[in-house]
């Protein structure tokens, strides 16, 4: 989906906080209300919704906290009151409703990882090489269009983020 945004660059609250070279990583955890999303009484998942960065990936000017999209505040269902957005990554490395950011050591180990770690790994690059264990990714289709197109490596944004990996085995580290 191609959706305008409005936020600001998570780098700048990274630089407000100055990390220490200690920090390799940023933790993201979801808002944990049960009775308010029955979906999270569920005992398939380990609730809160966690996922991670690395620092750099966060300082990429990619990296976004939404508040709104569309010109308008965001809604609930999409994550308010603050989300992340991270273009090059699938979906879910996107964490809504965010109400603890936290700057640790060590590789955060996110809600699907822990639940399918054969099927999500850490990274989540859009890599049209490297199929989900269910189905193709070297394809896709927007919403709105009946054709498919092609998945773009890093879904587009090779040039802004490629360098962040590398020398990195993308099959490996997805």
């Amino acid at each position: 989906m191609v959706i305008p945004w409005q936020g600001f660059p998570l780098a700048k609250l990274l630089q407000e906080v100055e990390p220490t070279s200690d920090a390799k990583y940023v933790r993201f955890e979801s808002v944990y209300a049960p009775e308010a999303m029955p979906g999270q009484k569920s005992g398939w998942y380990t609730w809160p919704y966690v996922e991670g960065l690395r620092v750099d990936e966060a300082m990429n000017d990619l990296a976004i906290l939404a508040t709104g999209l569309y010109g308008e505040p965001l809604p609930p269902q999409d994550g308010a009151p603050i989300r992340l957005v991270t273009p090059w990554k699938y979906g879910f490395k996107s964490i809504k409703a965010i109400v603890k950011i936290d700057l640790v050591a060590e590789q955060p180990t996110s809600l699907w990882m822990a639940a399918a770690p054969n099927e999500y790994g850490f990274y989540a690059n859009v890599n049209p090489d490297v199929d989900h264990p269910r189905w193709s990714q070297g394809s896709e289709r927007r919403i709105g269009e009946l054709s498919r197109r092609l998945t773009l490596p890093f879904n587009g944004y090779s040039d802004e983020v490629a360098d962040l990996y590398t020398g990195m085995d993308l099959r490996a580290n997805y």
